[in-house]
């Protein structure tokens, strides 16, 4: 598992999981609240997971350059930022039309009965 990450389970955990993923997630959060297309929070996780990659090599001696490492640690900041892009879009979706929108799930919505079609 070290050889794959480039650091161990732990640090990738606290460094990615956590204190990245915080980030992911807000960046999800703004990408959605902003009404920006989806795109761009891939672009952001790319270098939210480049900015992972330094940390875990500066801060715990890890490996800098490992493509493995980069592409596990930026799918699951991907995947963080796509919770927190669906959670706010929901939410947005069922506050902003009322009487459109009702919620369904914490990640979904659908139109209401008579409502406008």
């Amino acid at each position: 598992m070290e050889s794959i990450l480039g650091t161990t389970f732990g640090v990738f955990f606290s460094i990615t999981v956590v204190i990245m993923g915080f980030a992911a997630f807000v960046t999800g959060q703004a990408i959605a609240a902003g009404w920006r297309p989806i795109w761009q929070g891939y672009f952001y996780c790319g270098l939210l997971g480049l900015a992972d990659r330094f940390f875990t090599f500066s801060l715990f001696d890890g490996v800098l350059v490992s493509l493995p490492g980069y592409l596990i640690d930026t799918a699951v900041l991907i995947a963080i930022f796509l919770i927190g892009h669906r959670l706010t879009r929901a939410k947005i979706m069922v506050n902003q039309y009322p009487w459109l929108y009702e919620r369904t799930g914490p990640f979904s919505w659908r139109q209401r009965e008579g409502g406008a079609s």
